[in-house]
C-alpha cells in the first residue's frame, strides 16, 4: 500500500493504524502539499450493494460537517473496487490510549472533554446525522489540546449486526439499549454512548462487560450499572446524576439533545445547580444546590472557623460561673460557652438577593462572607451558590460564604473577517461565544470559504455562549449567458445587461444572417459564467461583397494573378484571330470592373486575345 496513489493525489506513506472497518494511513496531498489521512476501508465491503449506498450518502453529508470539535473530511471516493476517506491528519492519541495511559481521569478534565464532545454531536445533530459509534477510539485528542470526533458517516454506513462481533467488540460496550435490539437510533443513541464514555473516564471501568458483544449488549438492555460514586468517591454526586440520565434505559428518560447535556455539564463546572434529576427507572433524587464549587478555575474556600480557646480560659470560666451563680450560669451554658455549643442549620439561600440572605442569616446568628461570579442564567444580585450548603448544621456564629451573580457576562464578537469558516469558528468559542449557523453568499470580492461578516455584527457585545452566526462567501455568483443568437444587437444588449452581463459587439460577415442580427457569442449561450463577466456578441454587417478589379489590357497571367488575390474564381474564354498587338491580352471582363460580388458567388469571366499563328 505505501507509494500507492489515489485519485492521482493522494500518495500513500505508512499505515498509522488499523481498525474492524477500515485501515488508516499517512499520505500526502500532492496539489495541496499538505499531510492528509487516508482511510481505506477493506475491500470486502465493497461486495455489499447497500454498504456502498450509505456509504456514498453519508461520506458526502460528513464531508460538509465543519466545526472544530469534528474531524475534518476533504475527499472521498473509489479506486478498482477500494473505498476510501480522506481526512485531516491529527497528531495525537484518541481516548482510549489516553485513558490507558492515565487511569481515572479527574471529573473537571473528564466533563471538559466531555463538553467538547456533545458540542461536536449537537452541530452534527442539527445537520440530521447521528453518528451511531460514538467511543473513546473515535475522538481524538491532539498535542495542541483540540478534541476531535472522527468517524462521522462511516458509523452510519457500516454494520451494526450482533452477527459481526469480529468487527464490533470495541463497539458493544458503548451500545445504545436500542441500538442492541437492533432499533431504530436517534440523537438519544449518541447521547447514551456518551454517558458511557464519561462513565469509564471517571471510574477507570466500563459500566457493563462480558465474554462477548451479545452478553455485552444484553446488560445494556436489562441491567443496571454499579453507581460511579461507588467506584470513586470523589466523582460529585451532581456528576453521577449527569450519567444516570444520559444513561437511561429509555430514550425519553435521557437528555434530549446533545447541547442539553453540555448545559447541565457547564453548570456543574460553573458551580450552578444542574437541571437534571436522577430517572425514576433508577432512583429518584431531588436536586440540592452543589455542596461545593466544582470548576476549572481555581476554587472558592470558606474561611476556616477560629481555634476554640485553650484550656487555661475553660478553667477561667468554669471558675467565673461558679462565682456568678444561677442566673449568669444558665446564660453561659446555654450560649455553648460551657456546655455544648448550639447549632443550627444552614438555610437554602440560592435565588435569594444579598439583602435577602443577609437579613435571614442574621436571623439565625450566622455570619456572611460574599465573592462575586458572572452567570449566564441569573440576574445580577442573586445568591448562585453556598458553602455550607442547604441543610447542613454549623455552631451559631459560623461563616457563610455566598456566591452572588454578577449578572451575565458578556463577551465581545471578533472580527473574524476574512478567516476561514473554521478559523473563524476556533476565534468563536475561544472568546467565549458559540457558533452558529453558516450562511452562504455569493461575492464578487471575497474567495470562496473565506468569512464576509457576522450575525450580529463584528465588535457587538453578547452574552457568553450565545450563537454568532458566519456569513461565508461561495465565491463569485454563476449564471447561465442567455442564448441572443438571432436577435437583433440592440435587443441582445439590453437582454445580457440585465442578465447582470457585460457586452462587447463585434461586426462580421454573414451569409445567412441579416445586417444588425446576432450570429453567435462568446462564450455561447447557454454555457455558465461569472456575473459580471464580459459576453462578446457577434452583429451580421450583412454577406461579404467583393469589388471586381479592372484587368482589361492586362496580360492573361497578371490578370489571373490579381482576380484570385481579390478571391474570385475565373473562367478564360480565347477571342481568336486578333491583331498581335492584342495577343494573350485581356480584351474584356464579365462583370465589369467595379461591380459588387457576394464574395460565395464571386466567379469573373475574362476574355483573352489570341492571334493567328
Amino acid at each position: 500500500m505505501e507509494h500507492q496513489v489515489f485519485n492521482d493525489r493522494y500518495e500513500v506513506i505508512a499505515k498509522i493504524g488499523t481498525g474492524g472497518m477500515a485501515d488508516v494511513y499517512k499520505a500526502i496531498d500532492t496539489v495541496l502539499d499538505r499531510p492528509v489521512a487516508i482511510k481505506v476501508l477493506h475491500r470486502y465491503f465493497a461486495e455489499d450493494e447497500d454498504f456502498v449506498s450509505r456509504f456514498k450518502r453519508e461520506a458526502q453529508a460528513a464531508a460538509g460537517l465543519n466545526h472544530p470539535n469534528i474531524v475534518n473530511i476533504y475527499d472521498w471516493g473509489n479506486q478498482d473496487g477500494t473505498y476510501f476517506i480522506v481526512m485531516e491528519l491529527l497528531e495525537g492519541q484518541n481516548l482510549k490510549q489516553y485513558m490507558a495511559s492515565k487511569g481515572i481521569i479527574p471529573p473537571a478534565e473528564a466533563m471538559e472533554i466531555t463538553k467538547k464532545v456533545l458540542s461536536a454531536l449537537n452541530f452534527a445533530h442539527k445537520h440530521n446525522i447521528v453518528h451511531r459509534d460514538i467511543k473513546p477510539h473515535n475522538i481524538i485528542l491532539t498535542n495542541s489540546g483540540e478534541v476531535k470526533v472522527t468517524d462521522f458517516g462511516i458509523a452510519r454506513a457500516g454494520t451494526s449486526k450482533m452477527t459481526q462481533t469480529g468487527t464490533i467488540l470495541g463497539t458493544a460496550h458503548y451500545l445504545s439499549p436500542e441500538q442492541a435490539r437492533g432499533q431504530n437510533v436517534g440523537v438519544s443513541s449518541d447521547i447514551y454512548s456518551v454517558g458511557v464514555v464519561l462513565y469509564e473516564m471517571v471510574t477507570g471501568k466500563m459500566p457493563f462487560d462480558g465474554e462477548n458483544p451479545v452478553a455485552i449488549a444484553l446488560k445494556h438492555v436489562h441491567e443496571f450499572p454499579t453507581k460511579p460514586r461507588e467506584l470513586n468517591p470523589d466523582i460529585p454526586e451532581e456528576l453521577q446524576t449527569i450519567i444516570a440520565k444520559a444513561m437511561a434505559k429509555s430514550p425519553e428518560a435521557r437528555y434530549q439533545s446533545a447541547a442539553e447535556m453540555r448545559n447541565d455539564i457547564m453548570r456543574l463546572m460553573e458551580g450552578m445547580p444542574i437541571m437534571a434529576t436522577m430517572p425514576n427507572e433508577q432512583e429518584t433524587v431531588i436536586m440540592a444546590p452543589p455542596s461545593k464549587t466544582m470548576r476549572v478555575e481555581q476554587p472558592v474556600y470558606s474561611e476556616p472557623e477560629k481555634p476554640r480557646r485553650g484550656w487555661l480560659v475553660a478553667i477561667a470560666l468554669v471558675l467565673l460561673f461558679a462565682v456568678a451563680g444561677g442566673a449568669g450560669g444558665w446564660f453561659a451554658f446555654n450560649a455553648g460557652i460551657l456546655g455544648p455549643k448550639k447549632m443550627v442549620v444552614v438555610p437554602d439561600l440560592q435565588g435569594k438577593t444579598l439583602a435577602e440572605a443577609r437579613k435571614i442569616l442574621m436571623e439565625r446568628n450566622l455570619k456572611l462572607k460574599t465573592t462575586y461570579k458572572t452567570s449566564n442564567t441569573s440576574k445580577a444580585g442573586l445568591i448562585i451558590g453556598q458553602d455550607p450548603g442547604a441543610g447542613e448544621k454549623r455552631e451559631v456564629g459560623s461563616t457563610v460564604l455566598l456566591i452572588v451573580s454578577k449578572g451575565v457576562e458578556m463577551k465581545v464578537v471578533p472580527n473574524v473577517k476574512g478567516d476561514t469558516s473554521a478559523s473563524a469558528a476556533t476565534r468563536l468559542i475561544k472568546s467565549g461565544l458559540d457558533v452558529g449557523d453558516s450562511i452562504y453568499e455569493y461575492s464578487d470580492e471575497i474567495e470562496e470559504g473565506i468569512v464576509i461578516r457576522t450575525q450580529p455584527d463584528i465588535g457587538t457585545r453578547l452574552p457568553a455562549g450565545t450563537k454568532v452566526n458566519l456569513v461565508i462567501s461561495k465565491g463569485p455568483e454563476s449564471l447561465q449567458i442567455p442564448d441572443v443568437f438571432g436577435k437583433t444587437q440592440a435587443e441582445a444588449e439590453a437582454i445580457l445587461k440585465e442578465a447582470n452581463f457585460q457586452v462587447t459587439v463585434a461586426k462580421e460577415f454573414s451569409e445567412d444572417k441579416p445586417a444588425g442580427v446576432v450570429t453567435r457569442t462568446y462564450p455561447a449561450g447557454g454555457s455558465p459564467a461569472r456575473k459580471g463577466s464580459v459576453v462578446t456578441i457577434y452583429v451580421s454587417d450583412g454577406p461579404e461583397m467583393l469589388t471586381v478589379p479592372d484587368v482589361r489590357g492586362k496580360l492573361e497571367d497578371e490578370a489571373k494573378e490579381i482576380l484570385a488575390d481579390a478571391g474570385f474564381k475565373i473562367d478564360v474564354e480565347v477571342i481568336e484571330n486578333v491583331t498581335p498587338d492584342k495577343d494573350n491580352i485581356v480584351i474584356s471582363q464579365d462583370p465589369s470592373a467595379g461591380s459588387k460580388i457576394r464574395k460565395r458567388d464571386a466567379s469573373i469571366t475574362i476574355f483573352v486575345g489570341k492571334a493567328n499563328p
